[in-house]
């Protein structure tokens, strides 16, 4: 039998397929250990794809690109092409790897499982970007160890972002009510404390079948398979909301897992390996 405190905590203290940096581990080993320091040091390694031009930053479609580098260890490579410098001296905009919320959280992830702090990317949506609705979005969650418990962690939100959006929380301490993960979502959806439209990428998609992918989406990251926003297969492929219908009482179990707290761990790795729908295909490379 698992144990549901250490066991999960052991395994999100190690990196995934995702967060190895691999044969770029040596840039890890002199960055602080402090969160809010970590979190600066991403800050001054990725820009958003979305908000370049509002600091002032003209992209081109070539750079836009780069948000499709899915691991760690390839995002390295890159931003040491475009400044070989160490990760702990901040880029200016133009040299910096345009990124997008998942990759903020990745990065963080990454680095705090490095140095053997227990750190998970969660999928879900923000409250805090658009008034009265739910904007797709990813934060960081690590474990508070002399607390007892996991803190979320924007770490994409700096000081120009903080402003802008007239945030009224500290992002290194992200509220559950501004930040819901999938599977809070997808609950509030079925019990009507929510309409699904209002979870949503803003002058995209929204409903229930948008709120499913982000659900699935978090499950594989409390397994360590932080994928893209719009990497699909098995149920967050399915577009037919007639067909995915039959798979609510599934889509319910796996919210509820996920969340679940410490104590479902073993549920979620165990649903993971036994469902082919969930898990990621062998002929699937990130």
């Amino acid at each position: 039998m698992l144990n549901s405190t250490s066991a999960p905590l052991d395994y999100y203290a190690r990196l995934g397929i995702m967060t190895d940096p691999k044969e770029h581990a040596h840039l890890f080993e002199k960055l602080p250990a402090e969160v809010s320091a970590l979190r600066d040091v991403v800050q001054g390694l990725l820009v958003h794809v979305f908000w370049a031009e509002r600091y002032g930053l003209k992209l081109s479609e070539a750079r836009k690109q780069e948000v499709q580098l899915r691991t760690v260890s390839r995002k390295l490579k890159r931003i040491l092409e475009l400044d070989d410098r160490p990760l702990t001296v901040a880029r200016p905009l133009h040299k910096r790897l345009v990124g997008n919320c998942r990759d903020f959280s990745v990065m963080l992830c990454a680095m705090l499982r490095h140095q053997g702090v227990p750190a998970r990317a969660r999928c879900g949506f923000g409250a805090y970007f658009t008034p009265r609705r739910y904007d797709d979005h990813w934060v960081c969650e690590y474990w508070r160890g002399d607390q007892g418990y996991w803190v979320m962690v924007d770490a994409e939100l700096d000081a120009f972002q903080y402003e802008r959006l007239k945030i009224q929380f500290d992002p290194l301490t992200v509220p559950s009510e501004q930040f819901v993960t999938g599977g809070r979502a997808w609950l509030m959806c079925r019990n009507g404390e929510a309409e699904p439209d209002q979870f949503s990428i803003p002058g995209g998609m929204s409903g229930m079948m948008f709120v499913q992918g982000n659900l699935i989406r978090d499950f594989l990251a409390l397994n360590k398979i932080e994928i893209l926003p719009w990497d699909g297969w098995g149920l967050m492929a399915e577009d037919d909301e007639s067909a995915a219908a039959c798979e609510v009482e599934l889509m319910d179990h796996i919210a509820r897992l996920t969340i679940g707290g410490n104590e479902t761990f073993a549920q979620i790795r165990a649903l993971y390996e036994n469902d082919s729908r969930l898990r990621m295909p062998s002929e699937w490379q990130p």
